[in-house]
């Protein structure tokens, strides 16, 4: 447990580790390439460990001993059938990431995780595999991790995305869509949760050599044969990462600079940055990056937030200190992320004196200006992201404690030590 100790204000320039997005896509296109490729500035991080060594278990080549710049060598979707299964702990986009992979190989390969991976949903992408010819299925039949595949590479063509409420599915089927026998076509039916981050999967694909044809809302994908190119790759600050210290500037009314964080970005959980504009916020431009100023009173939003899911914790943490209720839409698709973060983040900060509504799919936060809060021990539910979000809670009110402060090594090992920058 870590207490965090008030500050009148911030004031800190500084830098965040690389985008996990990124890292894992450009790990998964590089992994696939002919040739060699150098990422440079990836997130060393519990997550993307894990896709390493799952990688590394499939015949990929990774030099992760050099925390500035990974080299891969690719082996043009050449893989190897592991011996023992592919562990990925909670790692979400691993998980659905490689099951599209793993796919590409001919033998039988078990995909399995931590006790929440085996609750998190993947059967909309287990069935639109099928549609490509993959034998896969959910070992207990619940549409859920573990998984097996009986593979014998990708057929192609034309497949069906179900309804789901993760953006991985499409980004997955995607990543591996170019080294199908035969050019490849995905449907999505219903909406498209996080766009942003297809839009992102897109960029990496294309800053690989593959270029994919796509309607502007993102239902449909025309997928050519192809060859990723393996070269250097250079990855974005990681802007859910960044969002913590543009929070805690903002609910202190001081300042914070944020020297690799570039705006615009892939990431669209860069937008958080115009949302904290509405609440009052300013951005400016510098020699070393974008800086953050809180305002004096941070005024209360009403915000969709189906394109950054990732942030949504930090909004709402920052929405408690504002004046008025801020209205958090469209989040349903959090309820499966490393936790329910909806049920979460809205139990953690009544514990704290906050009156929260919890909808289906939306928050109410009923916020003034921080007045009538208190300290209290914040259960993290082993999420990162609950655990740096309401790390910004305890900059300004006494008390606040956060429980097994370790997670953050899923996305952000170093994150206490960067995070201490901003208290004196």
């Amino acid at each position: 447990m870590i207490t965090i100790n008030p500050v009148s204000e911030v004031d800190a320039v500084l830098s965040v580790p690389g985008s996990k997005s990124l890292t894992q896509r450009a790990l998964i296109a590089a992994a696939l390439s002919s040739g060699v490729s150098t990422l440079h500035g990836p997130l060393v991080s519990e997550d993307t460990a894990l896709m390493v060594k799952a990688l590394q278990s499939l015949g990929i080549a990774i030099d992760s001993s050099n925390h500035e710049a990974w080299t891969v060598q690719g082996t043009g979707g050449k893989l190897h059938t592991p011996a023992v299964p592919l562990y990925l702990g909670n790692n979400g986009t691993a998980t659905r990431f490689l099951t599209s992979v793993a796919a590409l190989a001919h033998g039988t390969i078990h995909i399995t995780g931590d006790e929440r991976m085996g609750e998190r949903p993947i059967l909309p992408l287990i069935k639109a595999l099928q549609g490509w010819g993959v034998a896969i299925e959910s070992d207990q039949q619940n549409g859920c991790p573990p998984i097996t595949i009986k593979a014998q590479g990708l057929h192609g063509g034309a497949t069906t995305l179900p309804a789901g409420k993760s953006s991985q599915y499409v980004s997955s089927l995607l990543l591996v869509a170019p080294l199908a026998e035969q050019g490849a076509e995905i449907t999505l039916e219903g909406e498209l949760y996080s766009k942003p981050y297809v839009d992102m999967t897109l960029a990496v694909m294309d800053s690989f050599g593959c270029t994919v044809q796509a309607n502007k809302a993102r239902t449909h994908f025309v997928v050519p044969r192809g060859v990723y190119t393996g070269g250097k790759y250079h990855i974005e600050g990681d802007a859910s990462g960044a969002s913590y210290f543009w929070g805690a500037a903002a609910i202190t009314g001081g300042r914070v600079t944020i020297t690799n964080a570039p705006f615009p970005s892939l990431q669209g959980d860069a937008g958080l940055l115009r949302l904290l504009e509405q609440m009052g916020c300013t951005l400016t431009k510098g020699e070393r990056g974008f800086t953050l100023g809180g305002p004096k009173y941070l005024q209360a939003i009403d915000v969709d937030m189906g394109n950054m899911p990732d942030v949504a914790p930090t909004l709402a943490v920052v929405a408690a200190f504002a004046e008025g209720t801020t209205y958090v839409r469209n989040i349903e698709h959090l309820r499966i992320k490393e936790c329910d973060r909806v049920s979460a983040v809205a139990t953690e900060l009544r514990k704290l004196g906050v009156v929260v509504e919890e909808e289906k799919d939306a928050m109410r936060i009923h916020g003034k200006g921080g007045m009538g809060m208190h300290g209290a021990s914040i259960q993290t539910y082993n999420d990162h992201r609950i655990a740096m979000s309401f790390a910004m809670a305890g900059l300004r009110i006494p008390g606040v404690c956060i429980e097994n402060e370790n997670c953050v090594v899923k996305s952000f090992p170093d994150f206490w030590q960067r995070f201490s920058l901003l208290t004196p």
